[in-house]
């Protein structure tokens, strides 16, 4: 399996909030004078997370996407209600096994194809017991 973890969208954003709302502790009795002019900070899940229920965070184990700039370790941000297409990265459930791979479809012809020369595509036949899981929107890289 090439999918270590789960990560439910659990997180409900904070756009309700501005950062001027967030009281600051005074410990000298005034605030500062550049409290007037805070921005607020960039909100990773409401810049990257479109549809939040349906949007996974999964850490990636293995190399078969190194060609693709996914690497062991990486985080992938995986939206289960995006449409697949050829030529997209996808989260494939193939006889029980999750797999990270680039979709091929051809007319009739299915194809999981590896980022990587140490791995043939694997063509999906009606015998393989085989569902999409979900299409990769990001990639978070780890260090």
């Amino acid at each position: 399996m090439e999918i270590e973890q789960f990560y439910a969208a659990g997180y409900q954003g904070s756009k309700q909030f501005k950062q001027l709302d967030v009281p600051n502790a005074d410990a000298t009795g005034f605030g500062s004078p550049t409290d007037d002019y805070m921005d607020r900070g960039i909100d990773l899940n409401e810049q990257l997370v479109r549809n939040k229920p349906a949007t996974f965070f999964m850490r990636v184990q293995g190399n078969s996407m190194v060609n693709a700039c996914i690497h062991h370790g990486d985080i992938v941000i995986v939206d289960r209600s995006v449409k697949p297409q050829s030529g997209k990265i996808i989260i494939a459930v193939l006889d029980g096994e999750m797999l990270i791979r680039r979709y091929e479809k051809q007319q009739y012809k299915i194809r999981l194809i590896p980022e990587t020369s140490r791995l043939s595509p694997m063509e999906i036949t009606p015998e393989h017991d085989f569902s999409i899981w979900g299409v990769v929107t990001y990639v978070i890289k780890g260090v």
